[in-house]
């Protein structure tokens, strides 16, 4: 079974930066594509951005291009998500997702976490 488990939420002001931590564990972290999803109530879960299992390649909504960042380091099975110049659109439940290992390109995944808490203040 595979447990995935986001961290690093809280409250910015408007302009501020924030960082999102995700771990996977009981799978081979190295060999799953993972992703960030938001969703905000009233609304459904809208993708935020996807980076493949070496790391070599990343993609992101156009509402955070160039505002935010994904990255991985397998040596640690952690992902990262580094939110900047964060708007009070950016509030939402922020929520990691894993796929199954050796997965297709594509944005479905298999496993989610919890979901963490990201709010931006004007």
């Amino acid at each position: 079974q595979v447990q995935v488990v986001e961290s690093g939420g809280g409250l910015v002001q408007a302009g501020g930066s924030l960082r999102l931590s995700c771990t996977a564990s009981g799978t081979i972290f190295s060999t799953i594509r993972m992703g960030w999803f938001r969703q905000v109530p009233g609304k459904s879960r809208e993708h935020v951005a996807t980076i493949t299992s070496s790391g070599g390649t990343a993609a992101y909504a156009d509402s955070v291009k160039g505002r935010f960042t994904i990255s991985r380091d397998n040596a640690k099975n952690t992902m990262y998500l580094h939110l900047d110049n964060l708007t009070p659109e950016d509030t939402a439940v922020y929520y990691c997702a894993a796929a199954r290992p050796n997965a297709s390109w594509s944005y479905n995944y298999d496993y989610w976490g919890q979901g963490t808490q990201v709010t931006v203040s004007s």
